[in-house]
């Protein structure tokens, strides 16, 4: 199958779902066309709630593209590619809908920072979250301020720094990440459902206000994301990640 990313407006709920076969990983293409369709959930009078999901069954989101990574050759083009991800999470944190996010397999990296700038969280017992940015020698720093919001410093640093372990959706849970953990994508799906459709019955002027006092103290982030690409940008093209990359070849 192809890459894609779409949305699809339900009952008032727009789902914008992803997809790519290399485990969901994450391309310039699809993380500019998340901004669009996010922006344009956002700005929709039929939409009052935003469901965030993946394709497939197995990982909702490997995180970046490899294959761009190897690809980049100067810092310019680093900048732009992890500014990829840094645009992704001030387009869901500038959303005025809430954001539900179904996080049904894996989140790796990327993945998992897509889980934390979204409002709300659901996934299944097979929802595992790694931060292995490290052990290819460049670190989470686009999406180190989302998900230390979400699950504090500690519980950020010690991802960080175990970055070759797969911790459990229980620990996630415990930590702030997921709201519930389900059995299966089948109960995540009703569960999703029945929050998406009672959200879309409250107040929506509420709603968006509630959305604000969430997201208080981040202004800066537009600024302060595109200073953490280009530290990325620029460790890319070290010797060390440059002779880790090899193996993805």
């Amino acid at each position: 199958m192809q890459p894609y990313v779409t949305l699809q407006i339900k009952n008032k709920v727009g789902y914008i779902e992803f997809f790519h076969p290399d485990h969901n990983a994450m391309p310039s293409a699809n993380l500019k066309k998340l901004v669009q369709f996010i922006r344009e959930a956002g700005s929709n009078k039929m939409v009052k709630v935003v469901v965030l999901k993946s394709g497939g069954d197995r990982t909702f989101c490997a995180g970046a593209s490899f294959k761009e990574l190897i690809a980049i050759d100067n810092e310019v083009k680093g900048t732009q590619f992890f500014s990829g991800f840094a645009q992704v999470i001030n387009a869901m944190r500038e959303c005025p809908k809430l954001i539900i996010a179904r996080v049904q397999g894996k989140a790796v990296g990327g993945g998992v920072g897509l889980a934390a700038a979204a409002d709300y969280c659901l996934a299944t017992q097979y929802a595992a979250i790694k931060l292995s940015e490290l052990s290819i020698g460049i670190g989470p720093f686009v999406i180190e301020p989302v998900v230390s919001r979400r699950i504090g410093k500690t519980a950020m640093s010690r991802l960080t720094l175990d970055a070759e372990t797969f911790y459990t959706p229980e620990w996630a849970k415990e930590k702030g990440l997921y709201a519930e953990v389900f059995d299966s994508a089948e109960v995540l799906d009703e569960a999703i459902h029945e929050m998406a459709e009672k959200l879309c019955g409250y107040n929506s002027e509420a709603l968006e206000q509630m959305k604000q006092v969430f997201w208080e103290g981040t202004d800066h982030w537009n600024e302060l994301l595109l200073e953490r690409s280009k530290i990325s940008g620029k460790l890319v093209l070290s010797a060390f990640t440059k002779e880790k990359l090899k193996r993805f070849k």
